[in-house]
């Protein structure tokens, strides 16, 4: 399988034979990492950057009466935190939300990167801004948008993301997390995710066949 890093830098940066070569390096030592395993924690002192290969894994905080908020999703192509370390310490946590295949790839070795490899150091200052603008549509979504359009964004959001790394066609892509995690994302009980699902599929907006998404109308 192409690098899916790669294949999303290159949708925005012309990389040179030698920026491949050294992302290829840096993201040899694959590791799998099974659904719902933290690869960082809250509060943890981070000393890598981790890129998502293979699966979905989230951004989330626990409230104090226990329950979870995921603010972002990770799909495979995202280097998570390239720069959290000017902080010192994590303010949230990244989880797995489906098997993943991460790699770990050292702060030293992206220290290197960024300061030899002049295109890849405007690509991974570029990455973050991306993450910033997915961020405030998340904003908006929680904060002004009924549920079945918050429900509807999340769903279109991740299908123009996993066409960047051509892990989806014009309309589908396999959506490897579960209703539980929707609601986490939306805010919204389960209950309320579920109706809000069966509406979209009744409306012919949405199919779904097991993981399997289909959004037929999508313009994307």
């Amino acid at each position: 399988m192409p690098n899916p890093f790669i294949r999303k830098l290159e949708r925005r940066f012309q990389l040179s034979e030698a920026d491949r070569q050294a992302l290829i390096q840096a993201s040899t030592k694959v590791r799998h990492v099974p659904a719902g395993e933290d690869l960082i924690s809250e509060g943890d002192v981070p000393d890598h950057v981790f890129l998502i290969q293979r699966g979905f894994a989230c951004r989330y905080k626990i409230l104090p009466n226990g329950s979870r908020s995921i603010v972002a999703y990770l799909v495979p192509g995202d280097m998570c935190d390239l720069h959290v370390a000017i902080l010192g310490q994590m303010d949230h946590s990244i989880g797995t939300l489906s098997p993943c295949d991460v790699v770990a790839i050292p702060r030293e070795t992206v220290e290197d990167l960024t300061t030899n490899f002049p295109t890849l150091n405007r690509a991974f200052w570029w990455a973050p801004l991306v993450d910033e603008a997915t961020l405030r549509e998340w904003l908006v979504n929680m904060g002004r948008r009924p549920a079945d359009l918050q429900v509807a964004h999340i769903l279109c959001e991740v299908l123009v993301r996993l066409q960047a790394v051509g892990l989806a066609t014009e309309n589908s892509y396999d959506l490897p997390i579960t209703q539980v995690d929707l609601s986490d994302t939306a805010g919204l009980s389960n209950v309320h995710v579920n109706r809000v699902l069966q509406e979209l599929r009744g409306q012919g907006l949405i199919v779904t066949k097991g993981r399997h998404m289909t959004i037929p109308e999508s313009s994307a």
